[in-house]
């Protein structure tokens, strides 16, 4: 999500064909977080969150129970946390893929089933 809304990315154009062209679209209110930071600097919060409303991506909230299970996949993959919840939301929601261009978050997804287009 971070590329989609970054134009000055080089995944932009890689994400924006991701996240238009999926269908049920998920994430983790964690990585919704992280993709509101640069609007809010910019005082962009209210567009931003509108075009996430338009995208219709589901949050999945992180419980308190999410835990031991955030802290065996940052154990077990060395993935920074925001990763770490990416690999949650997926499995929370038995997803079958995850939109990544990040090649260490892409390379434990597709270790654990996940098709990464």
């Amino acid at each position: 999500m971070l590329a989609y809304f970054d134009k000055m990315d080089a995944h932009t154009e890689a994400a924006r064909a991701i996240l238009e062209d999926a269908d049920g679209l998920v994430a983790s209110v964690l990585t919704v977080a992280e993709s509101l930071v640069g609007a809010t600097a910019a005082g962009r919060l209210d567009e931003q969150l509108e075009a996430l409303a338009d995208l219709e991506i589901r949050r999945v909230p992180i419980d308190g129970e999410a835990a031991p299970a955030l802290a065996r996949l940052r154990s077990d993959t060395g993935l920074k946390m925001p990763d770490c919840c990416v690999l949650h939301a997926a499995a929370t929601i038995n997803a079958d893929a995850i939109g990544t261009r990040d090649a260490s978050l892409a390379k434990a997804a597709q270790e654990r089933g996940y098709a990464t287009p």
